[in-house]
């Protein structure tokens, strides 16, 4: 929590809740832009671009992508941990999708994000909103794993981070080497989900 998070006010029970800002504004997508690629990429692939069938298409288009890269806003609340809980906090499979930036195709699949409190706990429905905010862009797995445990870790500062992520990509799916099935797995650790081996062990057994 930064010093312009934390209450001015003095009374305690208010700085029992803090809020946490995941730093990701909206961005602007030019539609009128995207409509106009969209209908010349349809003539380059030799489509007819006011055929009943795609005549309609890049308004279409404009608006999925538009959908597909904006992530919601959110403030997440977070709340002084006065139970003095000290064992993992789990929330497995948690549903996403995202874009290869390479290729312009989808990949999806679960989440399993988990943090070792310190002295703030966070909302769980929170852990999955992080993660749908960051996989809203053009993405790599691996950047969009680091970037979930980086947001856990500056915003609880808790003992440690654990996010593993395992996703089905199309571009190997559809196109390449054509692996229907095959599944990715990356994970970041971070605190003492990576330094120490016990707690790291019972990150990983729980996310089996």
């Amino acid at each position: 929590m930064t010093d312009s998070d934390a209450p001015t006010d003095a009374d305690p029970a208010q700085d029992r809740v803090a809020t946490a800002r995941t730093g990701i504004e909206r961005r602007r997508i030019d539609e009128a832009g995207v409509e106009a690629a969209t209908r010349d990429l349809l003539v380059a692939l030799g489509q007819a671009p006011d055929a009943p069938g795609t005549a309609d298409t890049p308004r279409r288009v404009a608006k999925a992508w538009a959908e597909m890269l904006s992530p919601e806003p959110f403030t997440a609340t977070t709340f002084e941990n006065d139970g003095g809980y000290d064992e993992l906090v789990v929330v497995k499979d948690i549903p996403f999708w995202s874009l290869c930036e390479h290729h312009l195709l989808p990949f999806h699949g679960v989440a399993h994000v988990a943090y070792l409190p310190g002295e703030r706990i966070v909302g769980l429905s929170k852990l999955a909103r992080v993660v749908d905010t960051f996989a809203r862009d053009l993405q790599v797995q691996e950047r969009l794993t680091t970037q979930v445990a980086d947001w856990l870790t500056d915003s609880l500062q808790p003992k440690g981070v654990g996010v593993v992520l395992e996703a089905e990509h199309l571009c190997m799916v559809v196109r390449g080497v054509r692996k229907s099935g095959s599944r990715t797995v990356t994970s970041a650790l971070r605190g003492l989900l990576r330094d120490d081996a016990r707690t790291r062990a019972e990150f990983l057994g729980l996310v089996r």
